[in-house]
């Protein structure tokens, strides 16, 4: 039984038992640096996928991985969808888009519509995997229906602490909440919050039917948000378990088991991106410091990968 299943008992028991587990660290040490210097990574039906200068391949959930082709134009963020098994949405240095349906090779260009300046984070809908969203600094959130080919805005960036923050990372949730069930919580510079897929406005994560119990009297439901003021730099969800998320922030790795309601520190490395393995979301994997590594405890603790 996984660690997160042994604790289902309460909230409080997550907290305290993932603050302890947060001392186990990364083992081995991390060892030497990836030569494609990796910082974009991304399950696929076939296996995961990291991108720096090359692409990367493992077919084992992140143990290892071995070197693919070298693109023309250097990726800088990625998605998949478990519906489409094959497919790779590429966002691409300088601004664009591409898709790939073998691993990154060949990329074909899309994007039609989209302002010509570089993507910072990319996520497919929860329930519709031909639906995309972007996110561009200084502008705000776009959606593709068509798999990337074309593009409309459809949000401004979140409001926090007094001021419009860009959205550095993206993760589209499946929950029985919201405008039909589908949040997309977006990480910011300063913070996390989500909006409903009807997108009438940005908010913070609360829980469901929050208002009513404090009309009707009740106590407020517990809440431990992320540390307020740091960037999100990655956001992930498994579609195996919606309502477990990941944060990668400068202070560490948060993991959450109630849609973002209650966050818990799992471990203190410094990601730059993050996977969930859409069959079990026990295994991760990350990029960090141009490294690549796994995780098979839910983020609890973290081994270098092999690169081939």
């Amino acid at each position: 039984m996984t660690y997160f299943k042994e604790l289902r008992l309460n909230r409080r028991a997550f907290m305290g038992g993932v603050m302890g587990a947060s001392i186990l660290g990364i083992t081995p040490a991390l060892g030497a640096a990836t030569p494609a210097g990796a910082h974009a990574v991304a399950f696929t039906g076939s296996g995961a996928v990291a991108v720096g200068d090359v692409f990367l391949i493992s077919e084992d959930g992140g143990a290892s991985w071995r070197q693919g082709t070298r693109p023309d134009r250097k990726p800088v963020a990625l998605t998949t969808h478990p519906e489409r098994p094959n497919r790779l949405i590429v966002a691409l240095e300088g601004g664009g888009v591409a898709v790939s349906y073998n691993q990154g090779e060949p990329l074909v260009p899309g994007g039609r519509g989209l302002p010509a300046t570089e993507i910072a984070a990319l996520a497919t809908a929860a329930r519709l995997p031909d639906t995309l969203y972007a996110a561009i600094p200084g502008d705000g959130l776009w959606r593709s229906e068509d798999a990337g080919e074309n593009w409309e805005f459809v949000m401004d960036r979140p409001f926090i602490a007094g001021e419009e923050r860009d959205v550095l990372s993206l993760a589209s949730v499946d929950l029985a909440s919201g405008m039909g069930g589908i949040w997309l919580y977006g990480g910011s510079t300063a913070g996390l919050q989500r909006v409903p897929d009807c997108f009438c406005r940005w908010q913070d994560v609360q829980p469901e039917h929050a208002l009513d119990a404090l009309l009707e009297g009740a106590k407020a439901p517990d809440m431990v948000p992320l540390p307020a003021g740091e960037p999100v730099w990655a956001l992930v969800s498994s579609p195996a378990a919606p309502n477990r998320l990941w944060a990668a922030l400068p202070s560490g790795i948060w993991a959450s088991i109630d849609a973002g309601l209650i966050w818990s520190k799992a471990n203190s490395l410094g990601a730059a991106a993050l996977a969930s393995d859409p069959t079990n979301p026990d295994t991760l994997v990350a990029a960090a410091e141009g490294r690549l590594l796994h995780s098979r405890d839910a983020g609890l603790s973290w081994t270098a990968s092999t690169i081939l």
